[in-house]
C-alpha cells in the first residue's frame, strides 16, 4: 500500500507512513497546471499548483501505509487531492531507488477539467501565482517549498527551480531597509 507524492505531498504528507523512498513513476511528469481555487487561490484569484500531466517520467517520493492505516489515509487524500474533482485517483507503478516495483495510488489531472491551465509560459506562471493565496497559505510559499524539497532529494525541475528563483527574488527585493 503505497502513495506516490510529486508536490505537496512530498513535504506535508498529513498522514503516517512508514517508510518514504525516492521514486520513479513513467508516463507522466510533474507540471505547475492546474488552476488552485482552493488550497492555493480562490476561483476569484486562482493559484497554480503542480498536477502529473501525460508523458515522460516524475521523480518523487513513495510512501508505504501499513494495511490498518490505509483506509484513513486514503479518505484523508481524497479529501485534499480531489476537493474540486480536478484530479483523478489512479494506479500506477512506480520504480523505487532500491529497484523494487510497487503499484502506488496517485492523482492525475483530468486535462478535461476547467481547472486544467495547460502548459502556461514562465510570465503567465508568475503572473498566476504572485499574490494567490488560498485555504492552505500563499501559492508561493507552496512552490517555493516544493522546489525546495526536491532541491533536498537532488532531483532537477528547471522549470520549478525558474519559478522558484524568480520567487525569491520577488521576496528579497519586497525586504525594505530603513536607515536613519
Amino acid at each position: 500500500m503505497w502513495v506516490f507524492g510529486y508536490g505537496s505531498l512530498m513535504w506535508r504528507p498529513g498522514f503516517d507512513y512508514v517508510e518514504a523512498r525516492p521514486a520513479r513513476m513513467a508516463g507522466v511528469h510533474r507540471q505547475p497546471c492546474v488552476y488552485s481555487y482552493v488550497h492555493r487561490g480562490t476561483p476569484e484569484r486562482p493559484g497554480i499548483v503542480l498536477g502529473l500531466d501525460r508523458g515522460g517520467s516524475c521523480l518523487g517520493l513513495a510512501f508505504r501505509i501499513e494495511p490498518h492505516n490505509w483506509d484513513k489515509t486514503l479518505d484523508y487524500l481524497r479529501g485534499r487531492e480531489l476537493v474540486t474533482n480536478v484530479y483523478l485517483e489512479a494506479q500506477r507503478p512506480a520504480r523505487l531507488d532500491d529497484s523494487r516495483t510497487v503499484t502506488c495510488t496517485t492523482f492525475l489531472v483530468d486535462t478535461g477539467h476547467e481547472q486544467y491551465a495547460g502548459r502556461l509560459s514562465h510570465a503567465a506562471l508568475l503572473k498566476q501565482v504572485r499574490g494567490a493565496v488560498g485555504l492552505s497559505g500563499p501559492n508561493e510559499a507552496y512552490l517555493l517549498e516544493t522546489a525546495n524539497k526536491l532541491k533536498d532529494l537532488g532531483v532537477r525541475d528547471r522549470r520549478l527551480e525558474a519559478l522558484a528563483r524568480d520567487l525569491s527574488q520577488d521576496e528579497s527585493s519586497s525586504v525594505s531597509i530603513s536607515c536613519s
